[in-house]
Order: structure tokens, then sequence, then C-alpha cells
């Protein structure tokens, strides 16, 4: 690498770190919401799954 692709690329980096900022706790409180959500929803879908699969004869 040259050394103008590099601090091409640490120009990105950096303009992308200036954006960044620390969530107020109102999006911190949706986001977890919706991880959660989401997390119950996969372990549900995966209960019915050992619960519909347990009958079946092997």
């Amino acid at each position: 690498m040259d050394i103008k692709l590099d601090e091409e690329l640490f120009n990105k980096y950096w303009r992308v770190i200036k954006l960044a900022r620390t969530p107020t706790r109102e999006e911190f409180s949706k986001i977890a919401i919706v991880a959660a959500a989401g997390v119950f929803l996969i372990g549900l879908i995966g209960f019915i799954i050992t619960i519909t699969m347990g009958p079946i004869p092997k």
C-alpha cells in the first residue's frame, strides 16, 4: 500500500468516528427491546420445533 491510499482510508475511518455518538437512553431502550424480542422469538421457534419433534418416533 502506498501512503496516499493509507491516508485516504484513514480519512474515511476518521469521518465515521466523528459521526459516531453515544445513544440516548430512549434510543438504547428501543434497541434493547427489539433485540430482546428477536431473541425471544428465535427461542420460541426452537421450543416449538423441539415440542413437535418429540412425539415423532425415532
